[in-house]
């Protein structure tokens, strides 16, 4: 399995390679969000993990950790697990039909399933949605701890809700877990989402600017995606 998942790593960012080559701003300007479902409760995880802190390398990927509580009985809680993760990956299994969650699961833009040690699935996932034009103009400008958030529609968009929600997350943790069934692992996590709130609703048809308050020591992501859990329509890390 180590062997099999090194392999997929490499072929991932052997290709990315040739592809960061040849990129322009405008593939820059379009990120593409992965959000990892994961629990330091789950065995399966870790190469998942480890992935996504790959990923987390990508100037054109925004990867997202969200730990989810539901592993917590088996004996070791999840210091990072938050209940509304798991809310999140329900919904998003609701919008695509699934009848199950499962970890480690990626859902790549809203709207794809990716196993989270699928490296070659990751990969065509993310070249894919790379290939989309963008429908929503995104720019986030900050200062005086204020946010500034303008988003304009590219195409028609559905007569729907439109959410701006953004995220908070810490960069880099590392957790001793003693108990469960990776007890004796020192696991080392990237990008662990630690708050994720709503800013405002868009009706996706007329230009828009919100403002809101801003704490600038902590690194977040604007998403801007049709309500409740569809499709990721625009991505911005905030400068």
């Amino acid at each position: 399995m180590k062997l099999f998942l090194a392999l997929a790593t490499a072929f991932l960012f052997g290709a990315s390679g040739m592809v960061l080559a040849e990129q322009t701003s405008d593939t820059l300007s379009k990120p593409v969000v992965v959000e990892l479902f994961t629990s330091q409760g789950c065995s399966s995880c870790p190469p998942a993990d480890a992935l996504l802190k790959q990923m987390a390398q990508r100037p054109d990927v925004i990867a997202l950790a969200l730990h989810v509580d539901y592993w917590d009985y088996i004996g070791w809680k999840d210091i990072f697990a938050s209940p509304s993760n798991t809310n999140r990956q329900k919904g998003y299994a609701q919008v695509g039909g699934r009848k199950m969650i499962y970890t480690p699961q990626m859902i790549v833009m809203g709207q794809q399933d990716v196993s989270g040690s699928d490296a070659m699935g990751l990969a065509k996932a993310i070249s894919d949605f790379q290939s989309v034009p963008n429908p929503v103009a995104l720019e986030v400008q900050r200062g005086n701890g204020r946010l500034m958030v303008s988003v304009a529609p590219l195409v028609a968009l559905p007569e729907a809700p439109v959410l701006i929600q953004m995220l908070g997350y810490t960069p880099l943790d590392t957790v001793n877990i003693t108990r469960g069934e990776l007890a004796g692992h020192e696991i080392e996590y990237s990008n662990i989402v630690k708050d994720l709130r709503e800013l405002a609703i868009w009706d996706g048809q007329q230009s828009a600017v919100f403002e809101t308050d801003f704490d600038e020591t902590q690194p977040a992501v604007i998403l801007v995606q049709q309500a409740p859990f569809g499709a990721i329509l625009a991505a911005s890390r905030i400068p």
